[in-house]
Parts: structure tokens; C-alpha cells; sequence
């Protein structure tokens, strides 16, 4: 793969480009000149927002919620959010411990920036989500990559972590369900994780979307943690910009001023119809989530006949990763001449580290139909490149 890393004015450190959205892009390139593309690459919920959020955000317009509120977030929707962590994981959560952001993608932000100095260390799985180091490396901080296999489900060693602390290290990060291996920490892991006495930051972003075993949130486990979620994925609401972090109380006040200058608070009505999200969506997320799951099953059949499948089935989030090594050592360049040839935007798995080099990332969150066509289209691309 070619490097077109960034380097920012004024910081020593590079930022890489997210190669999902240039998949994206080139994809509707080739629609814009009449190419029949089926997309497969990206991370997005292809269901509408279920209607009482629509509703419950039209009435709060009409209304007139549409003022700034508390820098913190409505502190209906922070109650309500808490109430949702205790019914789920019977965690006790005080309002006060959660700010409200314009998607995680802020709230990410907001805790690197209290936890990293210049030079200081997170811990991440490599496979990792793409922007988790150039969130860190954006910060003058040090991603500290733990090599994670498909032999062991893409979960952390304990022991591996225990060999990358050092007195640099700030927290250890994990995604669960992850992005954009499918997988789900069990019980288990995190009572492992949280054994090593280390901070945790963890991306709960996919909570909702599991579809084997039972779910948990590293807060079960301990307190040293800060949790980013939002409403992206589960609720359908990726355009409406909407996350959440539930932070260590001794860091709210920072991660508050921080929020005050950049960003001052996220948007008032979407609050408001996050609140209904939160309480009376359960029949919508429910169905969302048998639909994903069927997907899933095909999708896990298809890669498993096609002989690319990888050997532990991700069973969280909408993604799997299908093994190409036997075609190419690049992804990358893969990827780009399934898109060319076979008009199937897939994501590169070198997008996701060095360790997932190798592998295509699939979503599907697309149609069962759409699903089932990009399957057909890799088969023939593979069986073509083999002869």
C-alpha cells in the first residue's frame, strides 16, 4: 500500500487517512458514471431512525427546543442514560459522571485529552477501529500496538498487555463489540482486563448489536473507566450526531471545559428525541437486530464456502473479516480492483493495522438481496483470479 500519512503543522507526529471513506468515495465516483455498486464497506445502519425518534424530534423543533443547553448535556437525557446502564448492567451511574457530545467521535477527544501529555501511551488491539491512533497521535500521544489473532477471537493476551505497560501508559483501550473483527468481551475478559490496575477506555459504541452469549460493559467490572456510547449505531441515528462518555468523576470538570470551548454542548432536540431512543424503542432495536443477525448467519455461511472465512465467527457490531491472504499480500490494492472489477466496495484490512493485513473488511449492514449479490460478485472475482 502506498503512504499518504499526514504530517500537522506544528506536531511531530503523522496522521493516516481513513481508507474506508476513500473506498466510499471512489464508489461514488464509479455510481456517478452509472457503475451498478454494491456497498459493503461501510458502517452504517441502512434502516431508517425508527419513527417515535423522528416524532419525538419534529415536536421538540416545533416547540422550540432548539437552544443551547447545559455544557454536561439535558440532564433528562444524562438520567435517562444512567437509568439505561443500571436496567442493562446494574451499574450505578450519577448523571454527573456523563457529558453528552456530538457523536463519539468527540467524546473520544474529550478523554484522550484528559488523560495524554505529549510522549504519554494507550494501549490498542491491533486490529484496531482506524481513527484510534490518529485520535492519540492528533494528541502528541503514543499508540502502543498489542497484536491480537483470529486464533484467539481478536482478544487481548493479558499477559501480551503486561508487556507494553510501562510508566508512560495512560489507559488500556478496548472495543466491544469491535470494529471490525465482530468481536464480543466476555465476563471473563474483562475481569481480566481490569486485573491489570490500569485505567480503561471502552468503546461501546456497537452495545445492542450481539448476537451470541451475553453482553456486558467494562463499568460491570471497574470503576476506572471511561465508556464512550452514543446513539449511531443501535438506534439507527448515525446523521443525527449524538454519543455520550461516563467518565471518572475527578475528570468531568476538565472534560466539561474542554467541551465548553469546543464544541459548547451538542444539539438541543437531539437530545430530546434521544431520551425516546432510550425508553421506548425497544420493539424497533429489537427487530433492527434479528434482521442484522440473519445477515450475519448468510454472510458467515457464504465466507465459510468461499474458504475465506476467519476461524472464530464474530458474533457483535456488523462487520466480519474474510481471510484473503491467498490472493494478496496487499489489501489495499485489493480492495481497489474488487471495486474496479467486480463493482463491491469492500474495506481494506490494512485500514485496521498491520495485523489485519490480509483480510477484507464486510459489513452487513445492507439488504439481505444487496448482501447476497456482492457475495455472488466476490465468488466470481475470486474464482477468476484463481485460474
Amino acid at each position: 500500500m502506498k503512504s499518504n500519512t499526514l504530517s500537522l503543522p506544528g506536531r511531530t507526529q503523522q496522521i493516516s487517512p481513513f481508507i474506508v471513506m476513500e473506498v466510499l468515495e471512489k464508489a461514488q465516483q464509479l455510481e456517478a458514471q452509472g457503475e451498478h455498486i454494491i456497498h459493503l464497506e461501510i458502517g452504517e445502519p441502512d434502516f431508517p431512525t425508527p419513527q417515535p425518534i423522528k416524532e419525538a424530534a419534529a415536536h421538540a423543533l416545533m416547540n422550540g427546543d432548539t437552544h443551547y443547553t447545559h455544557s454536561l448535556g439535558k440532564i433528562a437525557l444524562r438520567e435517562a442514560i444512567a437509568e439505561h446502564y443500571f436496567k442493562k448492567y446494574r451499574v450505578h451511574i450519577s448523571p454527573e459522571q456523563i457529558i453528552v457530545t456530538s457523536g463519539t467521535s468527540p467524546g473520544m477527544l474529550l478523554a484522550f485529552s484528559v488523560l495524554l501529555e505529549q510522549g504519554e501511551e494507550i494501549i490498542l488491539s491491533d486490529p484496531y477501529y482506524a481513527c484510534y491512533p490518529n485520535f492519540i497521535r492528533y494528541l502528541e500521544g503514543k499508540p502502543v500496538f498489542v497484536k491480537v489473532t483470529e486464533e484467539d477471537g481478536f482478544k487481548y493476551r493479558p499477559e501480551e498487555i503486561k508487556k507494553r505497560i510501562s510508566p508512560l501508559t495512560r489507559a488500556i483501550m478496548v472495543n466491544s463489540p469491535a470494529n471490525p473483527t465482530g468481536t464480543v468481551y466476555s465476563a471473563r475478559d474483562f475481569q481480566a482486563l481490569a486485573a491489570l490496575d490500569q485505567p480503561i477506555i471502552s468503546d461501546e459504541i456497537y452495545n445492542g448489536l450481539i448476537y451470541e452469549g451475553e453482553e456486558h460493559s467494562v463499568l460491570e467490572f471497574t470503576d476506572r473507566a471511561f465508556v464512550i456510547n452514543g446513539f449511531s449505531k443501535l438506534y439507527a441515528m448515525t446523521g443525527w450526531r449524538l454519543g455520550y462518555v461516563i467518565a471518572p468523576r475527578e475528570y468531568i470538570r476538565t472534560m466539561q471545559i474542554i467541551q465548553q470551548n469546543l464544541f459548547i454542548c451538542a444539539p438541543s432536540f437531539v437530545q430530546t428525541a434521544a431520551i425516546t431512543a432510550l425508553k421506548d424503542c425497544e420493539k424497533e432495536v429489537a427487530e433492527m437486530v434479528n434482521i442484522y443477525d440473519q445477515r450475519r448467519r448468510y454472510l458467515l455461511q457464504r465466507l465459510k464456502k468461499m474458504g475465506i472465512a476467519t476461524l472464530v465467527d464474530p458474533t457483535g457490531a456488523f462487520y466480519a473479516l474474510a481471510k484473503v491472504k491467498q490472493y494478496s499480500s496487499d489489501s489495499y490494492a485489493l480492495a481497489f480492483e474488487i471495486l474496479e472489477k467486480a463493482k463491491v466496495a469492500v474495506t481494506p484490512g490494512i485500514d485496521f493495522g498491520s495485523s489485519c493485513e490480509g483480510y477484507l473488511r464486510i459489513s452487513y449492514a445492507n439488504s439481505l438481496e444487496k448482501i447476497k449479490e456482492g457475495l455472488d460478485r466476490l465468488e466470481r472475482f475470486f474464482a477468476e483470479r484463481s485460474k
